[in-house]
């Protein structure tokens, strides 16, 4: 499939959070209790094994762009099995473990960001894999979109 504007636009945004994210704002001062900025570190490890596991899972069907790339194939393995965007969920929980751990509002709102720009990317991701993979909506209605699906 051909890259669109709406591809560009959101590997744009991503890019610009990403971004932003390296930089610290103090909008406000707070401290979490010790045991939370634990939870944020385990948090933010989980999100780095969970990336790292996708992305090699993906491999050579990987791509920053939302449309799919003319020679990849479904992954349906791995982590895959379970979670429909795992990069996303990763990157998630990398961003709000750090967000707790370092105990940054900016952080976290940067983090919150990134969550409501995975949504709609994937909506339109979602939508151009139904074109191209049949056996997609099946797919979809048995995974969940960035955390396992429980029922």
């Amino acid at each position: 499939m051909k890259l669109s504007s709406k591809d560009y636009f959101y590997v744009t945004i991503q890019g610009v959070l990403f971004v932003a994210y390296l930089f610290e704002m103090e909008l406000i001062t707070f401290h979490f209790p010790a045991v939370i900025a634990l939870i944020g570190l385990i948090i933010t490890i989980v999100g780095v094994i969970v990336t790292t596991l996708a992305l090699l899972q993906l491999n050579r069907n990987l791509s920053p762009f939302p449309t799919p790339k003319s020679s990849a194939q479904l992954v349906q393995y791995g982590l895959y099995k379970y979670v429909r965007h795992p990069i996303y969920s990763g990157i998630l929980f990398i961003t709000f473990g750090y967000g707790l751990f370092s105990a940054s509002l900016y952080k976290l709102l940067i983090a919150v960001a990134l969550l409501v720009l995975f949504y709609l990317k994937s909506s339109y991701e979602e939508d151009l894999l139904m074109q191209v993979y049949p056996e997609y909506g099946k797919y979809r209605r048995s995974t969940g979109r960035f955390f396992i699906k429980l029922f």
